[in-house]
């Protein structure tokens, strides 16, 4: 299972509100206090601290208090952490990668689907997988942060995804490297059959994967 860190992480994105703060926080180059997020986003102070509050429990965010030459307590300014940091190249990375498949031919789906296989594999030859019946699926979701919750029917709903942004942006490309990703579990798991699908963006923030087998993307 996802560890209590990915969780917190988990919960703290799941409002807007602080995913926007986040952003925020990365892309600024010098740490920001309450009152200038709450000016640029249009939002009370009071609400903006509680926001602050629930990224800095989460490990996101940190205090950085800044002396300064007026009687009072020290103004309490924040940034990201350098892990968060470290999370935005990586989705810029992401994202340049995606851009680059996306002038294939097939907008990058064979070579992407290719991608989430060899994932697969390397996930597979670091941690043994669990069984069949999805178990080795479902673990390998977990721990990547997809938040999966599955049915008695086999239906799998992924309430998460670490790669929200750049997959709706590039969801040929981002959704393919998913699909390659489950295709290739199940069948190491011999569970694979032609009626999976994998089923992006069902709501905001939902994705689904129905059945047992080879994933296809809906719109095939």
């Amino acid at each position: 299972m996802a560890d209590r860190s990915d969780n917190a992480h988990h919960a703290a994105l799941a409002s807007e509100t602080r995913r926007q703060i986040l952003d925020m926080l990365v892309e600024s180059r010098d740490p920001l206090d309450a009152l200038s997020i709450a000016t640029r986003i249009d939002l009370h102070l009071t609400t903006v601290r509680f926001h602050l509050d629930h990224l800095e429990g989460s490990g996101m965010v940190r205090r950085q208090p800044v002396s300064e030459k007026r009687r009072g307590r020290p103004r309490i300014f924040y940034t990201a952490t350098p892990v968060v940091r470290s999370e935005s190249s990586q989705v810029r990375l992401i994202d340049a990668l995606a851009e680059a498949l996306a002038t294939h031919d097939d907008g990058g789906r064979a070579s992407a689907e290719d991608a989430g296989r060899q994932w697969a594999d390397d996930l597979v030859a670091q941690n043994a997988m669990p069984g069949t019946n999805n178990a080795g699926l479902l673990t390998v979701l977990d721990q990547l942060g997809f938040d999966p919750h599955t049915d008695a029917e086999g239906t799998i709903e992924l309430r998460a995804c670490p790669f929200r942004d750049s997959a709706a942006a590039h969801p040929q490309v981002v959704c393919s490297v998913h699909r390659g990703l489950i295709d290739r579990i199940l069948e190491i798991e011999e569970d694979s059959s032609p009626n999976v699908a994998l089923l992006p963006f069902v709501q905001p923030g939902l994705c689904v994967i129905t059945g047992t087998g080879r994933p296809k993307l809906h719109d095939e």
